[in-house]
């Protein structure tokens, strides 16, 4: 039985794997599905890691998946679980030193989501974040058990750096919905590949993958787990 440790993006709601948890429990998988302080001003990156750890415990051997700013904690975790991967879903990837709240700037993120609205026909001054980028492909059963808007997310993580000197040494694969309205693919493409040097994998699916398409999602950790471990299924 293999673990996956899942980590939330900003709002910290734990809600967000609702529907990927039994798709990897039916796989015969652990699951530990993390809520973060993410409505406290004083809690930041450092915090949100010790919360993930301390769901963890004593396994080990885990895959750890970040989702979306997510992405900035799972690095800082995986190393103090000694895990066995890391998985960056619709996530930011960050650089050393780099505050998340530079991320945005640095990356060039304002202009390739204003390029690929463009492409789309969408408005951006027209069009509600939560309901048409981050929803859009969510069932509407799913829409109405969350409440239909986003949890709140504090500054507290994105003010101080990001504290790694490097990438861990880690195997880690990153994951991208080509139908994300947020983080559009191709700028997915580009900052991956600059800042950690590999591919992003592809699937159906927006940025909330993980409640719009929970069996497709868990097909894919699970086929990441059997291949880091040479299993031939």
């Amino acid at each position: 039985m293999h673990t996956f440790v899942l980590v939330p993006g900003a709002g910290g709601d734990a809600r967000y794997w609702s529907r990927l948890e039994p798709e990897l429990r039916d796989r015969g998988h652990d699951v530990v599905a993390v809520t973060l302080p993410a409505s406290d001003p004083n809690a930041g990156l450092a915090e949100y890691a010790d919360v993930v750890v301390d769901a963890v415990g004593d396994r080990r051997g885990v895959t750890v998946v970040g989702q979306s700013l997510g992405g900035f904690t799972a690095p800082l975790v995986a190393p103090r679980v000694d895990a066995s991967m890391i998985v960056l879903l619709n996530a930011m990837a960050p650089t050393p030193g780099e505050p998340p709240g530079e991320w945005w700037e640095a990356t060039g993120f304002g202009h390739a989501r204003a390029v690929q609205a463009e492409r789309d026909g969408r408005d951006l001054d027209t069009e509600d974040l939560v309901a048409d980028v981050f929803l859009h492909d969510v069932p509407a059963d799913v829409v109405a058990e969350l409440g239909g808007t986003a949890p709140d997310q504090s500054d507290g993580p994105f003010a101080l750096p990001w504290p790694l000197t490097a990438w861990p040494d880690i195997p880690t694969r990153c994951l991208q919905g080509i139908d994300d309205r947020f983080f559009p693919v191709e700028f997915q493409r580009r900052v991956v590949r600059d800042r950690l040097g590999i591919e992003v994998d592809e699937m159906p699916g927006g940025h909330l993958v993980a409640l719009s398409r929970p069996a497709e999602l868990a097909d894919r950790l699970d086929r990441y787990r059997a291949e880091l471990v040479g299993d031939p299924r």
